[in-house]
């Protein structure tokens, strides 16, 4: 992967690990394996959120290393329920509804 640009080598990379490897970030395999997907989406909400990035490829290297260490560090120190990446850890919880026992009968035709 040497000889590609940094665009051509984002898009080969498949794996949280090829990431990291890729940036050259020494990392935890078993944080890895818990967290790839966190990871990932952590990664791709932080180069969202970086708004412009250099033009310059090394520059732009930088950035991406950067962010990925940051991605990957967010889940070595906490946990994906803390740290809620994924809409579906967004979700309220079910809403209880109050019944009043008033409310409540019994049609006497079914229940015979």
């Amino acid at each position: 992967m040497d000889e590609l640009t940094l665009n051509e080598a984002m898009d080969e990379l498949s794996s949280a690990e090829e990431f990291l490897e890729y940036f050259g970030i020494s990392f935890e395999s078993s944080v890895v394996q818990v967290n790839r997907l966190h990871i990932l989406q952590r990664f791709h909400n932080y180069i969202a959120k970086a708004g412009t990035l250099p033009e310059v490829e090394a520059a732009r290297r930088v950035v991406y290393a950067t962010l990925l260490q940051q991605a990957y560090q967010d889940f070595v120190k906490s946990d994906a329920l803390t740290e809620k990446v994924f809409k579906v850890f967004h979700m309220h919880e079910p809403q209880t509804r109050f019944v009043p026992l008033s409310s409540i009968t019994i049609n006497k035709q079914n229940a015979a």
